[in-house]
């Protein structure tokens, strides 16, 4: 492990094939976890995370046949990503499609570095736009989470989720995060050229990191991650355009502490803005 001023990301953006059935699911699962195995043999990491819907492909076709691919908490990609946790000794953050009940969500779940479950947080806003046909397949979520890995505090969110300041706001200031682990299927559609601009300003304006990791693919890529601060002496970490990549992060407690010594923006928030008119 790395001491507390620091946190190693493993970050992969991975391809995902087309997939009805079960199996399908869990041969991509199987290939997936090699190929973290892998990058973790060469880079060590003391997190891995992994985009939306990580198990499975953003597709009607897909959706169309949830009652194959959703699992319950702990299914078919809670056993994959357990067992790489325990064996290498990393925490890992993965989406899923969850079925409790006859309902299903659109989740990441968190394993611990002994493959024991932290716990799981359910999409909050549900796109139904462009390329995104959720609300039709999905219900949304109730919570939040929050994970601690070597100190630092975390919050995933998903997708559609960093298009509504009030969260990542309320995870920022009411939660103390560190850092939002934000997992997307960014499609190549109307609103895909305005993503990176929402996650910078996430980013600036709470004064906190921002990774933003989508899934790789002709229609998908282009990953960042946002620091506390950003300007031309500072860019953001891009990741390939199209192409599947594993990009080891370095989050430093002390570019986050300098960010915010020099830029006031939290500091001058007024307790409530609901002011007279």
């Amino acid at each position: 492990m790395t001491g507390a001023r620091q946190l190693r990301i493993l970050a992969c953006q991975i391809e995902i094939p087309p997939m009805t059935t079960a199996a399908e699911r869990d041969r991509h699962l199987a290939a997936t976890a090699d190929q973290v195995r892998a990058a973790l043999r060469e880079t060590p990491a003391d997190l891995v995370v992994l985009p939306e819907l990580a198990s499975m492909d953003y597709a009607r076709a897909s959706f169309d046949r949830l009652d194959q691919l959703a699992e319950p908490l702990e299914g078919a990609s809670f056993h994959t990503w357990s067992a790489l946790a325990r064996d290498l000794g990393v925490h890992v953050l993965y989406g899923f499609a969850r079925r409790e009940g006859d309902r299903h969500f659109i989740s990441v779940a968190a394993v611990d570095a002994k493959g024991a479950l932290i716990g799981h947080y359910d999409k909050l806003h549900l796109a139904q736009f462009g390329a995104s046909m959720e609300k039709e397949y999905f219900s949304r979520g109730s919570r939040l989470l929050i994970l601690d890995v070597c100190g630092f505090r975390l919050a995933p969110v998903i997708c559609y989720d960093i298009r509504i300041p009030e969260l990542s706001r309320a995870l920022a200031v009411g939660h103390g995060v560190d850092a939002i682990l934000h997992c997307g299927a960014y499609f190549r559609d109307a609103s895909f050229h305005s993503w990176h601009a929402f996650v910078t300003t996430r980013a600036i304006e709470n004064q906190c990191y921002v990774l933003s990791l989508n899934r790789a693919g002709a229609d998908y890529g282009h990953s960042i991650l946002c620091r506390p601060w950003q300007d031309g002496a500072t860019p953001p970490t891009v990741f390939p355009e199209h192409r599947a990549a594993m990009v080891l992060l370095r989050l430093d407690r002390d570019e986050i502490a300098a960010a915010r010594a020099q830029y006031s923006f939290l500091r001058d928030r007024l307790e409530s803005y609901d002011l007279p008119c």
